[in-house]
């Protein structure tokens, strides 16, 4: 889930239309017609409208690169565009490819995912981990649900027993991504907000009791979806300033929806005293938490999703091994860090200024 800026936004709007072109990252070697026979890798992500994705397209050129790879690069034209991630498969498996990496859209795409590996391929997401796990060989992810966590503990730490007056700026309400569950639902387990139904957001009681931190009383303002996106999440957050002028705290499901949420906040004069939380860690969404925009963020790493992945695919197809999950999860854990220029006792984090030496680098 990392920063979706407008300006990011309009940087990259050129190649925002459903991309789905072959990249030759091979290297520079003219004696082709001798090489021996390359490995074929398709990279799909869900938009190259968002940097995060962007970082996860430009580790994959040079891992690529590095082994001699024939990478196809494919995007959809939006955050949730299943056709077009599905016609992306279709056509690595007509290519012949070894292997698929994806950020998948959904459960929409599952069915093609089971026609690909039927046909022998190796799929592995990045990012996402599908429903059920099992639909793909393995998933390479930020432990969302810890990462959520880290950023709940640190509001509830922040909160020094205040009231809580929560608006949660989510991914969708259109359809069920285990991102959107991992990440709100790990932030309010974080806080000591209990979560009777873990398959859908919002089965919280919508007033009750935290216990994290000191402890004290909570009200939920609000579930709202932001696309994960600035000018949704700015939409999210004035329609629940319309019902509770009075939140104090707010989650975001990425940075890039935590800021449209501060955008809201300012326009309404409301954005003093109150606390801003996301998950992504990207370079501009860092900065903002350098800016005091945001208190405290979790960066995750998708470079380090995307070298994984294409790493595992190359080894498949030299020794005929496939990884393995991380203890005790459906998928390998890729890590994150809480970063803040507020430390509370107790909870791991850095500073915005050692964020900004790792984001969306490692």
């Amino acid at each position: 889930m990392r920063n979706r800026t407008q300006l990011a936004r309009k940087i990259l709007a050129v190649g925002a239309v459903a991309t789905v072109a072959a990249v030759g990252v091979a290297g520079c070697s003219s004696t082709s017609s001798s090489a021996p026979s390359k490995v074929g890798v398709a990279l799909i992500v869900k938009t190259t409208t968002n940097p995060y994705f962007v970082a996860m397209e430009t580790a994959a050129k040079a891992a690529a690169a590095k082994d001699g790879v024939d990478l196809t690069l494919a995007a959809g034209k939006t955050d949730g565009d299943i056709p077009t991630q599905v016609a992306a498969i279709e056509a690595a498996i007509a290519r012949g490819d070894k292997g698929i990496l994806i950020t998948p859209n959904g459960p929409g795409v599952n069915s093609a995912i089971a026609k690909a590996r039927k046909a022998g391929l190796l799929v592995i997401a990045l990012d996402t981990v599908p429903t059920p796990p099992s639909s793909v060989d393995i998933t390479f992810a930020t432990n969302n649900y810890a990462a959520g966590q880290a950023i709940g503990k640190w509001t509830a730490a922040k909160l020094d027993g205040k009231h809580a007056d929560i608006a949660m700026i989510d991914l969708f309400n259109t359809q069920v991504v285990s991102v959107d569950l991992n990440r709100d639902q790990g932030f309010l387990n974080g806080l000591g907000i209990k979560v009777p139904d873990s398959s859908k957001n919002g089965s919280e009681a919508p007033t009750g009791n935290y216990t994290g931190g000191k402890g004290g009383t909570y009200t939920i303002a609000g579930h709202e979806p932001s696309n994960g996106d600035v000018p949704d999440g700015r939409t999210a957050m004035e329609t629940i300033l319309a019902k509770d002028p009075n939140v104090n705290v707010v989650y975001g499901i990425n940075e890039p929806a935590a800021y449209g949420a501060y955008e809201a906040l300012k326009a309404a004069g409301k954005e003093k005293g109150v606390l801003i939380v996301a998950i992504d860690g990207g370079c501009t969404g860092v900065g903002w938490v350098k800016s005091g925009i945001l208190g405290a963020t979790a960066q995750q790493y998708p470079s380090k999703m995307a070298s994984l992945g294409m790493a595992a695919i190359v080894k498949l197809a030299k020794t005929g091994k496939k990884p393995a999950n991380s203890p005790g999860l459906s998928f390998y854990n890729t890590g994150s860090q809480l970063i803040t220029d507020q430390p509370v006792a107790g909870l791991p984090s850095i500073t915005s200024a050692q964020g900004l030496q790792t984001c969306w680098k490692n």
